[in-house]
């Protein structure tokens, strides 16, 4: 794992990570592939969906869901609580499996997924979905409602933080780079950002639809605190959360080196997979490879 000042890049050391424990890991990596089975299952009786980008951010909502986010299920409304801005709407089937596990609803419901009236609808809607913070459809503007939030949590004094999570392909839209610079002027540092970067967009890879390497050197430029991790490696990605909590006076953010469609080889990596539905083959095949994967972090 890197941390990456304006200008330089350097190894980071710090004793965060002893917060953490084996089992926690364990646990927590064990749930982003029953995650990723949930959501498998989904895509594939409802025949729609977006698995490639929902796998890509397994752990990176896990990780949030059950360990860093201030959150009452009982109450989603609580004001204080923290917020979790989901730019990349379309991987929704992912966000939805995780709320529904922490329990803002039931995991029955998962099924109903882009059905008809179902309140899981292919991107995410706050009029319909408790836990869901807000809609997103069109993409690149999590950065700027994140900016928003932040500045209104700021106004009320309050301590809630706001957490974004982008797609890289949304790097490709202005907004995104308007927001960073806002960001950077207020010195939000309420304001936390986790870039699933998968390298792998609708049409193609991000290096060929529109390359935007060197990414951590472009962040840190526009004055933001930036650490790169390993997206999969729930050990980074839990101490990535903490330091970000301890940066103070501007933004913080984290890119998460990640694989398109994890944990599935045939899905890893290729543009297909973007909003693929698998045959009952592909189905049957996904299925066996995610559910070792599971078992390689059993007690």
């Amino acid at each position: 794992m890197n941390e990456c000042a304006v200008g330089a890049a350097t190894a980071l050391t710090y004793p965060y990570g002893t917060r953490h424990t084996p089992d926690m890991i364990a646990d927590l990596s064990r749930r982003a592939y029953e995650y990723r089975i949930q959501v498998l299952r989904m895509v594939y009786e409802r025949k729609t969906g977006h698995l490639g980008g929902a796998f890509s951010a397994a752990e990176i909502l896990t990780a949030l869901y059950f360990h860093q986010l201030r959150l009452v299920p009982e109450n989603p409304r609580w004001e204080d609580r923290d917020r979790l801005v989901f730019s990349k709407g379309h991987a929704c089937a992912m966000l939805y499996t995780v709320l529904a596990h922490r329990g803002y609803f039931p995991v029955e419901e998962l099924m109903t997924f882009r059905a008809l009236d179902s309140r899981l609808q292919g991107h995410p809607e706050p009029a319909k979905t408790p836990g869901v913070e807000v809609p997103a459809g069109p993409l690149g503007h999590g950065v700027a409602i994140g900016c928003g939030m932040a500045l209104g949590a700021r106004m009320d004094g309050s301590r809630r933080r706001i957490y974004v999570v982008l797609g890289d392909g949304e790097l490709n839209s202005g907004v995104i780079w308007e927001g960073m610079m806002l960001a950077a002027k207020f010195g939000l540092d309420n304001l936390k950002v986790i870039v699933d970067y998968n390298g792998v967009q609708q049409t193609g890879t991000t290096a060929k639809v529109m390359p935007t390497e060197p990414i951590a050197a472009k962040w840190a430029a526009f004055n933001w605190h930036v650490t790169e991790i390993h997206g999969h490696n729930m050990a980074e990605i839990l101490v990535a959360l903490d330091l970000a909590d301890e940066v103070h006076g501007r933004p913080a953010v984290i890119i998460a080196r990640t694989t398109k469609g994890k944990g599935v080889d045939f899905m890893e990596n290729s543009p297909v997979w973007h909003g693929g539905v698998p045959t009952q083959a592909q189905f049957q095949s996904a299925l066996s490879q995610l559910e070792k994967g599971a078992a390689q972090w059993q007690a």
